[in-house]
């Protein structure tokens, strides 16, 4: 089965790189990406980028890593959007339509919490029409942050639920899945039609420490009742959080979580139906072989 990796990140930002040195024990590098998505069998992914200026620490705005070995052709990405210099003028702006006009770039990722501002907040206006004039989604970091520094009332899944009513022509990803608000984010994926949830996150660690709790029944079981309850398994993408976990052992993770007749679906045809430029990367790399 293919799997197309909905959620990853892929930057010089030194906390990802601390991260796979200390946590998941990867190879953060081109070669070590192009490795596990060989072992995972992924065959495309989505780069969630972070914004250019961050109020805790300093982050790339490009997916483009110092490679020493080239690129991955197989990635697309989605521009990390920061209020705060939105909020100084235009500039902000004016980068993000730019990256949106390149030719790798499927949409948009809004980190709430790490930034205090509610998705509906007016400062984010902007930033929902370049989505429309773009016809591309907008992913939002919901649930725990990693930084301590981060506000929950501005990650909660349920601020998802306004910004769905007044963009009902706007696709909303609420990513991973809301996590510990299981319940919310499966409410807010069967009331609204445009609201879906990516998988990515819901572990970080090694091979031993994915696996371990795969066999952790409570931990599984809080996932799976979200995912019964909502039913909804078109609006489930799979994503990894790589380099928080190295990619197989989370593919397998998620594969006993999800019951097996929607594999396809959450593991590949839903990031096809939700990000635009995907169809035609695959075809590409079809056409490739």
């Amino acid at each position: 089965m293919k799997i197309i990796d909905a959620h990853l990140h892929f930057s010089n930002r030194e906390g990802l790189k601390k991260t796979s040195r200390e946590i998941s024990q990867i190879d953060y590098s081109a070669k070590g990406l192009g490795k596990e998505f060989r072992e995972g069998n992924v065959v495309a992914g989505v780069v969630m980028n972070t914004p250019g200026r961050d109020p805790y620490e300093s982050f790339d705005h490009s997916m483009e890593l110092a490679l020493e070995d080239g690129t991955l052709d197989c990635l697309l990405s989605c521009v990390g959007v920061n209020p705060i210099e939105l909020q100084k003028g235009s500039r902000e702006l004016f980068i993000i339509e730019e990256e949106l006009t390149k030719i790798w770039t499927t949409g948009i990722k809004i980190y709430a919490g790490y930034f205090h501002y509610y998705v509906y907040d007016p400062i984010y206006d902007p930033i929902y029409e370049l989505a429309k004039k773009y016809k591309v989604p907008v992913a939002i970091h919901c649930g725990d942050t990693q930084s301590a520094q981060g506000l929950l009332k501005y990650s909660h899944p349920l601020t998802i639920d306004e910004l769905a009513v007044n963009h009902p022509d706007l696709n909303f990803i609420i990513c991973h899945l809301g996590v510990p608000w299981v319940m919310d984010t499966a409410e807010l994926i069967l009331k609204n039609p445009n609201v879906y949830a990516d998988v990515s996150g819901l572990i970080a660690g090694n091979k031993e420490q994915v696996l371990r709790m795969k066999d952790t029944r409570l931990y599984v079981e809080l996932i799976q009742q979200g995912l019964v309850y909502a039913n909804r398994y078109d609006k489930i993408l799979f994503g990894s959080d790589w380099p928080l976990v190295p990619i197989a052992p989370y593919v397998e993770f998620i594969k006993d979580i999800i019951p097996v007749e929607y594999h396809e679906d959450v593991f590949f045809n839903n990031a096809l139906n939700v990000f635009p430029k995907m169809k035609y990367i695959i075809k590409s790399l079809d056409e490739q072989k």
